[in-house]
């Protein structure tokens, strides 16, 4: 059966796909430790789940307009103004089903077919789908170890010209952890002036940074509001995965046109998840502070064992909560030694190639679990790469 090209490149994200490949073997018996996917281990906090649960009691279950609640985008708007010390109006805030249609939506609504698309690689997976399927073209920008994986400055300044329509940043990095930084994000500023092109920034992973480490979008740079979209959401913070709410903020003409976007397709995003979100930012903080010490200390844990491992190497990552090992010591390919580890040692990893051609040498592993589980899988992983 014949489908259109729009899709006919679209293929499994990696972690669904090897989540699913170990739910496979758990069905069998086995005893499987998840550091494949993204997903925070505690649950939503306690008010902010009561809040959805008392928005549905209170009959917030109906149709709210596509661009959000408005109570959320107001709220929204003001602590992003405050956080990057911009103006930004609730008219520039859209309200999504999780983060990705801020990826895919405005993409459509600004590329054309042939437009070049800058994005990392390794990167987010959705990246190079969400470019094909609105009819660009991805141009790939090598994230080296090397250099800390920041992006290969003379590789941005070859890649970036008068095709480019959109530059897709993503600080901290999945997979790497890796953290823009000020002469950098200066650089990428000057292109995108120069070439006068637009710049999507996924900021999902704002707040896990490390070691003081700083966090900056490039919205905040001069001149620079007017061609950002910033891409943001609840799954990671608040570990509200799935009650699937993000958001994006743009110059309002492009909000315009991603709103008839979500009209057009979802409608709305859930009323009660977002009334849930809203606590979530107008809410107290601690907890997320509390969480974040927690993750700091699992990522000095999980660095530590896999590089007293034989033939793995891993940089401490500076944000996110993933741990992107070199094994190209192993004499074994990265699909290949994430399929031994799950079979050998029942720990679900990714293979760095599931983010890129420039992940191959590398796993990504997720330390969004508990310390106990991260010790064990590490001991697990430990006995299989010996036994190699």
């Amino acid at each position: 059966m014949p489908f259109a090209e729009r899709v006919s490149h679209l293929k499994a994200e990696g972690a669904y796909a090897v989540m699913a490949r170990a739910q496979e073997l758990e069905a069998q018996g086995r005893h499987i430790i998840h550091l494949e996917i993204g997903q925070p281990d505690f649950p939503t906090f306690p008010e902010i789940a009561l809040a959805g649960i008392r928005a549905i009691s209170e009959g917030k279950t109906r149709y709210n307009p596509p661009a959000g609640v408005p109570d959320l985008r107001e709220a929204l708007a003001r602590r992003t103004s405050e956080r990057l010390g911009i103006p930004i109006s609730p008219s520039q805030v859209i309200v999504a089903p999780g983060a990705k249609p801020m990826i895919f939506f405005p993409l459509m609504a600004l590329v054309e077919p042939g437009d070049e698309v800058v994005y990392p690689d390794p990167g987010f997976p959705t990246y190079e789908a969400a470019i094909r399927v609105a009819g660009g073209v991805p141009v790939p920008i090598p994230l080296r170890e090397e250099s800390d994986f920041a992006p290969d400055r003379d590789a941005l300044k070859a890649a970036i010209g008068p095709k480019t329509r959109v530059i897709i940043l993503n600080s901290p990095s999945n997979p790497t952890g890796s953290i823009l930084s000020a002469d950098d994000l200066e650089l990428i500023a000057d292109l995108a002036q120069k070439w006068d092109c637009w710049i999507l920034s996924d900021e999902i992973y704002r707040r896990f940074v490390y070691d003081g480490a700083e966090y900056r979008s490039i919205a905040s740079y001069p001149d620079m509001a007017r061609r950002v979209v910033i891409v943001d959401g609840f799954s990671k913070t608040y570990a509200m995965t799935g009650w699937r709410l993000g958001y994006g903020i743009m110059p309002e003409e492009l909000a315009e046109r991603v709103e008839l976007l979500i009209t057009h397709s979802v409608g709305c995003t859930a009323t009660f998840t977002q009334w849930a979100g809203l606590e979530a930012v107008i809410g107290p903080q601690d907890r997320v502070d509390a969480v974040m010490a927690e993750f700091a200390a699992r990522r000095e844990v999980i660095v530590r064992g896999l590089n007293a491992m034989p033939g793995i190497s891993c940089r401490s990552p500076q944000g996110a909560f993933y741990a992107f090992p070199n094994i190209v010591g192993t004499g074994m390919s990265s699909d290949e030694l994430a399929a031994y580890i799950l079979d050998r040692a029942g720990v679900a990893v990714l293979p760095g190639t599931a983010f890129g051609k420039n992940g191959e040498g590398y796993l990504r592993i997720c330390y969004a679990n508990s310390m106990d589980n991260i010790k064990e899988a590490l001991g697990r992983i430990g006995d299989a790469i010996s036994a190699l």
